[in-house]
C-alpha cells in the first residue's frame, strides 16, 4: 500500500492510499485507534460505504456505529454539528474514542469540527470518498461550518490521526463531483509544481478514464503538494495561504450563488479571475492564461460564467475571513508552478476581472 507521511511533531499521521477499504482496519491498528468509533457521513455516502465500512470495523473488533447528516452544502451547519455531537453521546463515545469521516468534504469539515470540539477534543479519522476531499479537504486539518453567508467562518484547526484514501470511491462519483475535485488538483500545480500541471495536461483522458493506478498515483502526488505546504506552515501564518489561490472569488462566487455550484468549480472561476489579473499586471503570459483556461476546459470546467452583480460577489468577499488588516489577500500566478500573495489588488482590477469571466470584452 502506497503511503505518505504528515510530519507535524505530535501531530504527525500517514495518509494510506489503496484501492478499497480492506486495508482500514489495519491501517487503524497501527496508530492504536480506539475501539469505540462513531463514523459520521452523510446521506448520499452512507447508502454507498457505510454499512460495508461499518461492518468492516465490527468484523476486526471495533464497536462501530454510524451516523448520517442530510447531504449537502446547506446543511454545514451549527445544527448538524449538534446532531453529530448528540450522536457521539448516544453512541457513548468518551475521551478516547474516535470519530471516523466517510465522505467528502463537507463531512471531513462537520466531522473533525466535530470531534475539535466534543469534550473538548477526541480524535478523528479521514476517509475521503471524492476527489475534492481525497486531493485537498482532508489533509492539513482544517475543519469548520458556514455561517451567516460566509462559507467556514466558524471552525478549528484539528489534524486527523490517520487519512485512509480508497481511489475506488471515485468510481461512483457524478461527473459534476469528479470536475469539481480537478479544481484543486489543477490548484496545486499552478502554485507548487509545474511539471505536474503538465502531467495533467497530457494525460487528461487517462485520468478521467479512473485507472485505479493513476488515480492512487495523482491522490499521491496532490497530497504530497499539500502537505509539504502544511507542514511548513500549519496554521495558515504565511506559506499555508497560497492553497487558497482562487478562493478568494471562488468562495463569494459560490456564497452568492447560495452553494448551488460546486466548489471545485468556483475555485476555477477564481483561479481564471486571479490569473487574469496576474497576467494584466504582466506576471504571467497570455499563453499562461491559456494553458491555465485549456486545462481547466480539459476536465469540463466553465471557463465563462453570467456572474451575479459585480457589488454583490463583491459584498461577499468583504466577509472573507482571509482578510488582513480589513484588506483582501489574492494569490497571484508568477508563472505556473509559483504564486505570490498581495493584499494590494484595486476593486477596478477585481470588477475587470468580474467581466472577463463573465465574456465581457
Amino acid at each position: 500500500m502506497e503511503k505518505l507521511y504528515v510530519n507535524l511533531g505530535e501531530r504527525s499521521y500517514n495518509i494510506k492510499f489503496s484501492s478499497d477499504f480492506a486495508g482500514l482496519p489495519d491501517a487503524m491498528a497501527e496508530i492504536n485507534a480506539p475501539p469505540k468509533i462513531l463514523i459520521v457521513t452523510d446521506t448520499n455516502v452512507e447508502r454507498l460505504y457505510a454499512d460495508e465500512v461499518c461492518a468492516l470495523l465490527k468484523d476486526n473488533g471495533y464497536d462501530a456505529a454510524a451516523y448520517a447528516f442530510e447531504a449537502g452544502e446547506e446543511h454545514k451547519n451549527m445544527n448538524s454539528i449538534l446532531g453529530i455531537c448528540n450522536a457521539c453521546i448516544e453512541h457513548g463515545l468518551d475521551r478516547k474514542s474516535m470519530i471516523a469521516a466517510l465522505g467528502g468534504g463537507v463531512v471531513g469539515d462537520m466531522a473533525g469540527f466535530a470531534a475539535a470540539i466534543f469534550m473538548r477534543g477526541i480524535d478523528f479519522i479521514q476517509i475521503p470518498t471524492t476527489l475534492l476531499s481525497q486531493s485537498d479537504s482532508s489533509v492539513g486539518g482544517k475543519t469548520g461550518i458556514d455561517f451567516a453567508g460566509s462559507k467556514n467562518i466558524l471552525g478549528a484547526f484539528h489534524q486527523p490521526r490517520l487519512v485512509y484514501i480508497n481511489v475506488n470511491t471515485l468510481k461512483t462519483l457524478p461527473n459534476e463531483q469528479f470536475v469539481s475535485g480537478m479544481g484543486e488538483v489543477i490548484k496545486h500545480g499552478i502554485i507548487r509544481d509545474a511539471e505536474f500541471f503538465d502531467y495533467l495536461c497530457e494525460n487528461a483522458d487517462t485520468i478521467k478514464a479512473l485507472d485505479s493506478d493513476l488515480l492512487i498515483r495523482m491522490a499521491k502526488t496532490n497530497c504530497a503538494i499539500k502537505a509539504d505546504v502544511v507542514m511548513h506552515d500549519e496554521r495558515e501564518n504565511g506559506l499555508r495561504a497560497i492553497l487558497n489561490f482562487g478562493h478568494t472569488i471562488g468562495h463569494a462566487v459560490e456564497s452568492a450563488y447560495d452553494f448551488q455550484m460546486t466548489h471545485g468549480e468556483c475555485v476555477g472561476i477564481g483561479m481564471i479571475g486571479a490569473s487574469y489579473i496576474a497576467q494584466k499586471r504582466g506576471m504571467i503570459t497570455a499563453y499562461e492564461l491559456k494553458r491555465i483556461e485549456d486545462t481547466l476546459k480539459l476536465y469540463g470546467f466553465r471557463t465563462r460564467v453570467k456572474l451575479p452583480e459585480s457589488d454583490v460577489v463583491m459584498g461577499y468577499m468583504q466577509k472573507d475571513k482571509k482578510k488582513l488588516m480589513g484588506k483582501l489577500k489574492f494569490v497571484l500566478p508568477v508563472k505556473i508552478g509559483e504564486v505570490m500573495q498581495t493584499t494590494d489588488v484595486t476593486q477596478d482590477e477585481i470588477y475587470s476581472a468580474f467581466d472577463y469571466i463573465g465574456g465581457v470584452s
